[in-house]
């Protein structure tokens, strides 16, 4: 059988983006206003209403995902436990985002088959639409609107008669800063014929289109540019896709989006909650260390105009930075997991290992690779226990000899005081037998140069370097 897309790592948005129609003072008081604003809606008739998914919907747990694979391909690790639990176990969106039409109608109906057989409703992510990312870091898709067009056309034909839920081009819509006036309402006339076509393949089918994110484009500006794209055909729209605003923020969004469409009936949202736990990490969005799960999928939303919470983003897919975009990282997976609620309770096989005090000085070699744009970089640093006696927690340390700042980091803690900066294991990769090595990564500004440090301490001994 072939293997769908779902087992090939994909392009990631980079949608943590600049608020482009609203000033930072009007993004910051729609976030201390979110609570207020959903708590307004919902103390109504409305708290009590159900959205046009029913609340028992079971949605379907992919056994194909890059996380499933890699928890049955690594038993003896320590992260294995909370991943298969928190992140495995959870049912995600399967994107459909190389361009195969000679095979997309047979990878569809794969899934929904699949689905069908274990009475769950699939999240199908399609994502072909031509200059998709406006060229950027997920560049790609069919090679016109009239490919496009047929592309969709088998990608329906897959559906079959269940109910399915399709999030129809994220970015789609809120992002279309490359195209023309005329290319983007040829954009959104193709995304329009999108959902007739899928309709008329599968009625049970809800397609939901881009409707970008709380601190983007304005609510208004959102929601007309989603009723060019035919949205009042449609189930809805989809926010925070890729991205880390809280749910609340989000629904505060939706309602707004609702608002500005005129509140029909037939339209609801729905949110992706993969990794939207701690919210933002300011404006970094390339694998922001400190993240964390948020709502675990759902159809009861106890919000009438939210159908569900989604993971339509696939929690330890990078965005880049830690690895490839797509990549499963099992510490990104492993961070977004043990910050987060466990789904039935705390547990002794979920709890997060806990790091050994540092067992003093060791022998030690680093290795210090940096890839720089301008003003920026991240830092790959694997350090090497050289001596001949187990390493039981490990704190390294350097200085940085310009004006480097740390904003992010993943598999493990990065803090910075001036120019000295530490980092420290993580608990699950703090165990260094004699001649192992771990590796972990940055993400760095810099101003004026980006010369490497040279020298390193690892629990206050002297590193050699590679």
């Amino acid at each position: 059988m072939h293997i769908p897309d779902r087992t090939v790592p994909r392009p990631t948005r980079r949608t943590v983006r600049r608020p482009t129609r609203r000033a930072a003072a009007l993004a910051l008081a729609a976030t201390a206003t979110a609570f207020g604003l959903v708590a307004g809606v919902q103390s109504g008739a409305d708290a009590a209403a159900q959205g046009s998914l029913p609340a028992g919907t079971q949605f379907y747990r992919d056994p194909a995902s890059q996380a499933v694979k890699w928890v049955a391909a690594n038993p003896g690790d320590s992260r294995t436990p909370v991943i298969s639990k928190r992140v495995a176990s959870q049912p995600q969106g399967i994107w459909f985002s190389n361009y195969r039409p000679t095979t997309v109608t047979s990878d569809v109906r794969a899934v929904t088959a699949a689905a069908e057989q274990a009475g769950q409703t699939p999240v199908l992510v399609a994502y072909a639409i031509p200059n998709r990312d406006c060229g950027g870091a997920s560049a790609g898709g069919a090679p016109d609107l009239a490919s496009y067009d047929a592309w969709v056309g088998k990608f329906a034909a897959g559906l079959g008669s269940s109910r399915s839920v399709v999030i129809l081009e994220p970015d789609s819509i809120a992002l279309t800063t490359c195209l023309t006036a005329q290319q983007q309402n040829d954009r959104f006339a193709s995304l329009a014929r999108a959902v007739s076509t899928i309709h008329a393949a599968s009625p049970a089918a809800k397609v939901y289109l881009d409707g970008g994110h709380s601190t983007w484009n304005s609510a208004a500006e959102q929601a007309n540019r989603l009723r060019g794209a035919g949205v009042l055909n449609a189930g809805g729209f989809f926010t925070n896709v890729s991205n880390f605003n809280t749910t609340a923020g989000e629904s505060a969004f939706a309602h707004n989006v609702l608002a500005a469409l005129g509140n029909p009936g037939n339209l609801h949202a729905v949110i992706d909650t993969s990794r939207n736990g701690n919210g933002p990490a300011g404006s970094t969005w390339c694998d922001p260390s400190g993240r964390a799960i948020g709502n675990y999928p759902t159809a009861s939303t106890g919000d009438g105009a939210v159908d569900a919470f989604l993971w339509v983003k696939p929690p330890g897919e990078a965005d880049g930075c830690a690895a490839a975009a797509g990549t499963f990282v099992p510490g990104i997976a492993y961070q977004l997991a043990v910050n987060a609620a466990d789904p039935s309770g705390p547990s002794p096989s979920s709890q997060p290992p806990t790091s050994q005090p540092p067992s003093g000085g060791a022998s030690c070699s680093v290795a210090y690779r940096a890839n720089s744009w301008s003003g920026g970089f991240t830092a790959d640093i694997t350090v090497k226990n050289t001596g001949t006696a187990t390493i039981s927690g490990w704190k390294l340390g350097w200085t940085f000899p310009g004006d480097q700042k740390v904003t992010s980091a993943w598999n493990a803690t990065v803090t910075q005081s001036g120019a000295a900066v530490t980092a420290t294991d993580l608990g699950y990769n703090g165990t260094l037998a004699a001649g192992a090595s771990t590796a972990f990564g940055l993400q760095a500004t810099y101003g004026s140069g980006n010369t490497a440090p040279s020298a390193f301490t690892l629990n206050g001994a002297a590193c050699t370097t590679a």
